[in-house]
């Protein structure tokens, strides 16, 4: 008996979760680059990878991640969830340069796809 209380339980979660995620005002998780990215979603999209690279390897919490861009937590975790519409390209340059201060960052064309693949696999 008490297995199936646990499981409709479990039933329960997971149906307030989908009702949560499927309303259209929800604002969590990462976002997807469309199927066909522009160059300027591409270049956006890397920005915010670098970024979350940078936490992980320095084990930073999303609030010192956020001090150092002089950014609010929020809008921390929207670079983090690759939320670029969000943000120009120029705005996002700026905040990763607060944190490579000792790598400056530079944005560059990449003509060659196979190079550009090789790349993002790194």
């Amino acid at each position: 008996m008490k297995n199936k209380k646990k499981k409709l339980s479990e039933e329960e979660e997971f149906a307030k979760y989908l009702e949560k995620i499927e309303d259209p005002n929800y604002q969590g998780g990462s976002w997807a680059l469309p199927e066909n990215p522009t160059p300027l979603e591409k270049s956006k999209h890397e920005l915010c990878r670098e970024i979350l690279i940078y936490q992980q390897k320095r084990k930073l919490t999303d609030e010192e991640l956020a001090n150092q861009m002089e950014l609010t937590v929020a809008e921390t975790e929207d670079i983090l969830y690759y939320r670029i519409s969000y943000f120009t390209l120029d705005r996002l340059m700026t905040y990763a340069n607060k944190l490579f201060k000792s790598e400056p960052l530079m944005i560059g064309v990449i003509k060659d796809k196979e190079l550009y693949d090789k790349r993002r696999t790194v």
